[in-house]
């Protein structure tokens, strides 16, 4: 583990110590095994000469599941680069991953995407998957062509939120929308100039439940659109599921954006440049981390296509960001300055925010646009988790 990563780690302790698919491999499960796993899908999330992103979702049968391994055979010289959401480890062909502690739990009958991958190799569809050293069954051919837009295909990304909404904490997945625009707690705006863009309840796309709010966010600044709510005086946690037709340009953008009282009411915003996540702050237009390649590196793009659960905690001076519940080396303030990641953001003393509001949508600095949905939007003084 790098020392910088340690070190941040430890730091978040201390400080929290108080606190698409182009091919689709179905696994159905026999009669003997039902009980313990429905199905596994193995997803491609996308692909490219040489290469492919998946996910694993399990279906767990009429018994919940409850700690899970799933082991499985790659394609010939196929070689996992990377993986999230799992301890993993490859011998030959077969890949092994096991949970992570928070996403151990699948209900029965429920579908959980497990974890995510990124491999090296043809996308050829594993011939059968193993759960807890028992076979989950044998591959069921598809009946027809994935489609690759979301909007076509709602069930998807069944993987959803804790059931439960904690006490404290305000949570909506648009359940409640009557109309085709947000309403209720949410507003529609676009600061400045009005343009291409708009907000849309989407009844045909949701990470859980029937609804999302689908944003179309044009190009160039005055294109721009968010949806936006008044925040509670003790809501520091933050989680977002959202999810992205297109990946993160070069150029600047922004898909969160938050009124800081403290800083003459100028905007916190997350968002993206360089291809990767980034926090920019509107007053100094200091980024986190630094946009040197070495920064950069040390944050992550966002997949497209998917459902990402994005958290986030903003607490005096300090902020921690995870993405599909990890913390990003790149997106942590902690207050001691980290040359390539929060040097510059500390270079202004006494930043320490207090929040009006959030907003969700996409703003553009340069010719960048996307559609992208966002659901089950939660905030409050304790961590949610996704």
């Amino acid at each position: 583990m790098p020392v910088m990563r340690t070190r941040r780690l430890a730091a978040i302790a201390a400080a929290c110590a108080a606190l698409a698919a182009s091919a689709i491999a179905v696994v159905s499960a026999g009669p003997a095994h039902a009980a313990a796993c429905e199905r596994i899908d193995y997803t491609v999330v996308s692909s490219w000469n040489g290469g492919h992103q998946a996910a694993v979702r399990l279906t767990a049968g009429t018994e919940p599941v409850n700690g899970w391994t799933v082991a499985f055979d790659l394609a010939a010289g196929a070689s996992v680069q990377s993986a999230w959401n799992v301890d993993w480890a490859q011998s030959g062909a077969r890949f092994t991953g096991s949970d992570v502690g928070w996403n151990a739990s699948v209900a029965s009958g429920a579908t959980r995407e497990l974890f995510g991958l990124i491999v090296s190799g043809s996308a050829v569809q594993p011939p059968s998957f193993v759960l807890n050293g028992v076979e989950c069954g044998g591959v069921a051919q598809p009946t027809g062509t994935a489609s690759a837009t979301p909007s076509e295909t709602p069930s998807e990304d069944p993987t959803g939120p804790p059931e439960d909404c904690p006490a404290g904490a305000v949570c909506d997945g648009f359940e409640d929308q009557t109309g085709t625009v947000p309403g209720g707690a949410w507003t529609v705006g676009a600061a400045d100039c009005t343009g291409t863009g708009t907000a849309a309840v989407d009844r045909s796309v949701a990470n859980s439940g029937g609804a999302s709010v689908r944003i179309e966010g044009g190009a160039t600044y005055c294109n721009h659109v968010f949806i936006g709510r008044d925040l509670p005086a003790d809501a520091e946690w933050f989680r977002v599921y959202m999810r992205h037709s297109t990946a993160q340009p070069q150029n600047h953008t922004t898909m969160i954006a938050m009124q800081d009282r403290n800083d003459a009411n100028t905007d916190l915003r997350l968002g993206g440049q360089n291809g990767a996540l980034q926090w920019n702050r509107e007053s100094d237009d200091a980024t986190l981390p630094a946009q040197s390649p070495a920064g950069v590196a040390l944050s992550r793009p966002l997949p497209v296509a998917a459902w990402t659960c994005v958290e986030f905690r903003i607490s005096g001076g300090t902020l921690a960001t995870w993405v599909d519940g990890e913390l990003v080396d790149g997106l942590v303030v902690d207050g001691t300055a980290t040359h390539d990641v929060d040097a510059q953001w500390l270079a202004k003393p006494g930043w320490s925010p207090d929040l009006a509001d959030l907003r969700l949508g996409w703003e553009s600095y340069g010719n960048d646009a996307d559609t992208l949905w966002y659901d089950d939007v939660a905030f409050g003084p304790e961590r949610i988790g996704c």
